[in-house]
């Protein structure tokens, strides 16, 4: 190879442009999905059907309500344990208002998001004044919000019979895009201009790279706190609410392991869990890859307590990674 293509190629892979870097970004696990996709089609051929890939696409939207906050959290410095709990919440909070209390569907909606929006800002604060581990905080928030799902409900599912509710979870515009996925394109481009093109974004960063050194720059770590905190626990009522429009009810259990899926999304996707880097778009892979495996297990006939042997040793791997990743870094 001559100097003058060696110079090019290298020109074409220092590129600012979009999608080069991406790739770049992004390319271990982007190899990884599209291998994962050729097995399972190898072995099950009604994987790429339009309606299996339009079916795979309405799962991953609520993980990617969850991942999207997650991600934002991660790179803060932080971890929310909770949102599958609130997911759960407000799936029961958004159905008792319309069939307990003859609420609307917008008041109802607005209820259920107005209480995810409650508990992310008490975790982001409990967080903020007292020092206390993230993990640990919304550990116990989670299992608070969990326990009031089933007391509401006495663990019984609520039936939902309004269709135009209904149609929020399952409808779809012109006929092709169901409006989860809907939903789910204008949250990741919030998410991405604020992690890319806003002061607040670059304090996140700044937040889970150094805390004191953040804040010793000016970073107010509060705000920062109750931002991403509050923006998870909205995330989540989302996700309850959409849910309960998929599933015809409002269901105490629904979100016992989004937390999780949402968690090894943004792992999978290169997001540090030591806080201070991370991309959305990765994440938007590692949920498309956690959405193909679960489905390709599925269509194969297995037992889903395999599934959550095989995320486990997924998110042990992607961990892992990211552990050497940074060990080379404090190294250099």
């Amino acid at each position: 190879m001559s100097e003058k293509e060696i110079t090019a190629k290298k020109s074409i892979l220092d590129s600012d442009n979009p999608v080069i870097q991406y790739v770049k970004r992004n390319g271990g696990i982007i190899i990884g999905f599209i291998i994962l996709c050729v097995v399972i089609q190898f072995n099950t051929p009604q994987f790429m059907t339009w309606s299996n890939i339009i079916s795979v696409l309405r799962q991953i939207s609520s993980n990617l309500y969850l991942a999207s906050a997650i991600t934002m959290i991660l790179i803060a410095g932080g971890i929310d344990l909770s949102a599958g709990a609130i997911v759960s919440l407000s799936s029961v909070i958004v159905a008792t208002c319309m069939v307990n209390y003859g609420f609307s569907i917008p008041v109802a909606i607005v209820a259920a998001i107005a209480m995810g929006a409650l508990i992310g800002f008490v975790n982001g604060t409990i967080i903020y004044k007292t020092g206390l581990p993230p993990f640990i905080v919304t550990y116990a928030m989670q299992c608070i919000c969990q326990g009031a799902a089933y007391v509401w409900t006495g663990a019984q599912p609520i039936r939902l019979t309004d269709k135009s509710f209904i149609f929020l979870g399952t409808g779809f515009v012109a006929n092709v895009i169901p409006m989860p996925l809907v939903y789910l394109f204008f949250i990741l481009i919030f998410v991405w201009y604020i992690l890319n093109r806003t002061k607040l974004g670059r304090h996140i960063y700044a937040t889970g790279g150094n805390e004191k050194a953040a804040e010793f720059s000016g970073v107010n770590i509060k705000h920062v706190r109750w931002f991403v905190y509050t923006f998870s626990g909205i995330m989540a009522a989302l996700a309850g609410i959409v849910l309960s429009a998929r599933m015809y009810s409002g269901q105490p259990a629904v979100g016992a392991n989004a937390a999780m899926d949402a968690i090894a999304s943004v792992v999978l996707g290169g997001t540090s869990m030591g806080g201070g880097r991370g991309f959305i778009g990765g994440t938007i892979i590692g949920a498309l890859l956690i959405g193909v495996m679960n489905n390709g297990l599925n269509l194969a006939g297995i037992d889903s307590y395999w599934q959550m042997v095989a995320k486990g040793i997924i998110i042990l791997i992607a961990v892992y990674v990211d552990f050497v990743k940074q060990g080379k870094k404090l190294r250099k």
